[in-house]
């Protein structure tokens, strides 16, 4: 017999073996046991996800970009095992040993996580499709091969964007950690910042009231600061505060200050490590500034904010487009995976933390584990932080 048709034999059988894993997979619930009788293996729609979101965190952590293969069909028209076992051995024989196959959805998408790929090479992608194409043209007849969509998703490093945005990954893997329950839950959390900050707008009228006039008599210019902020996913808000400055203030001082916080140096112009995140004895705040920011006094505009969902009552800090500059790839993640608050952890946790790095892990904490308990506990600590000045920020 020769080599060719042996190659010929070999490959129909593994297609019909593959078929019949698949077929018996879906009768007995187990979507991936293929792998237990020598056949590629073929990661279930639950661990490929989980896989995902792990090689999502692992780029941005060590700065190293990865692709997402996915083979989709193009219609609702049902797919016999023999075609995804011959889609399974063209992505098998595509692959690296190091890439990861599985579901991305379940009999109608297979995903590829290509990791470590060579941020230099821009060809990389191109010929990586291409040898997709051609597995999938030695296996598939022209008509069938019609039925698939392959695309390419490429994870790019979190960055800044020329505009006052901050663009992230792909769309599609920008969404991914939002299954149903966090969707449930993101419904519950919003419910919670309209109702509270609804009539935390309505019970503290008065107090709006007297601040505005004080900042009016004590200094020229506007009551309210409007500043662009980055905030869910990167977009741009005009957050609302009293206002504690004088106006056309430079803000070249507090770039300075923020720029050493990120790099973790000791900030110049910071204070005790109580009062390592904002500047001591500011020049630019006026007298009753001082006493709105101790307050935290100058935050109550923010509910305007919450109410209209731009930020949330609990959540990271919302940072200024010139500190998000300077972020690590693993830094952009408080501004990815969570709405910005008024309150959150970091500040409830006190400022013995004093390294940016520790905020940040503090702020993905909270944003790992969400939970309506863990945004009334942080609510009622907050009065607490505020009255012990360490709070206030």
């Amino acid at each position: 017999m020769s080599e060719s048709v042996s190659d010929s034999l070999s490959a129909s059988v593994g297609r019909r073996s593959v078929a019949r894993a698949l077929r018996e997979g879906e009768r007995t619930g187990a979507r991936s046991h293929a792998q237990w009788q020598g056949l590629p293996l073929v990661v279930e729609e639950g661990l490929f996800r989980n896989a995902l979101l792990r090689e999502q965190k692992r780029a941005d952590r060590f700065e190293q970009p990865f692709v997402l293969v996915l083979v989709a069909r193009k219609t609702e028209r049902l797919c016999d095992a023999a075609t995804w076992s011959a889609v399974i051995e063209a992505l098998t024989v595509a692959k690296r040993d190091t890439d990861v196959l599985g579901w991305f959805e379940r009999s109608s998408t297979l995903g590829l996580i290509v990791p470590e790929i060579d941020v230099n090479d821009s060809s990389f992608a191109r010929d990586l499709e291409s040898r997709v194409q051609v597995a999938l043209a030695r296996r598939l007849d022209a008509e069938t091969r019609a039925d698939f969509a392959i695309r390419l998703h490429r994870h790019a490093l979190a960055g800044p964007a020329a505009s006052d945005k901050v663009e992230t990954a792909d769309p599609l893997l920008r969404g991914l950690h939002l299954s149903t329950a966090a969707r449930v839950r993101a419904g519950l959390k919003r419910l919670l910042d309209i109702s509270a900050s609804a009539l935390l707008l309505l019970l503290t009228s008065p107090v709006f009231a007297l601040v505005a006039a004080l900042v009016k008599l004590k200094s020229p210019g506007p009551v309210f600061f409007r500043q662009s902020r980055v905030g869910e996913q990167g977009r741009s808000f005009k957050m609302l505060k009293f206002r504690t400055m004088h106006v056309n203030n430079d803000a070249s001082m507090h770039k300075q200050f923020v720029s050493q916080m990120i790099k973790g140096v000791a900030p110049t112009g910071g204070g005790s490590k109580d009062t390592a995140f904002k500047i001591v004895n500011d020049p630019r705040v006026t007298p009753i500034g001082h006493v709105l920011r101790k307050t935290s006094l100058d935050e109550l505009p923010q509910l305007w904010n919450v109410l209209r969902g731009e930020m949330s009552l609990v959540g990271p800090r919302p940072p200024l487009h010139y500190e998000v500059e300077q972020y690590k790839p693993w830094h952009y993640r408080r501004v990815l995976e969570a709405k910005p608050g008024i309150t959150g952890l970091w500040q409830v946790s006190g400022r013995s933390r004093t390294t940016f790095d520790d905020m940040v892990r503090l702020d993905l904490r909270y944003a790992k584990n969400p939970s309506a308990w863990a945004d009334i506990k942080i609510l009622l600590a907050t009065p607490r932080a505020v009255i012990s000045g360490k709070g206030a920020c």
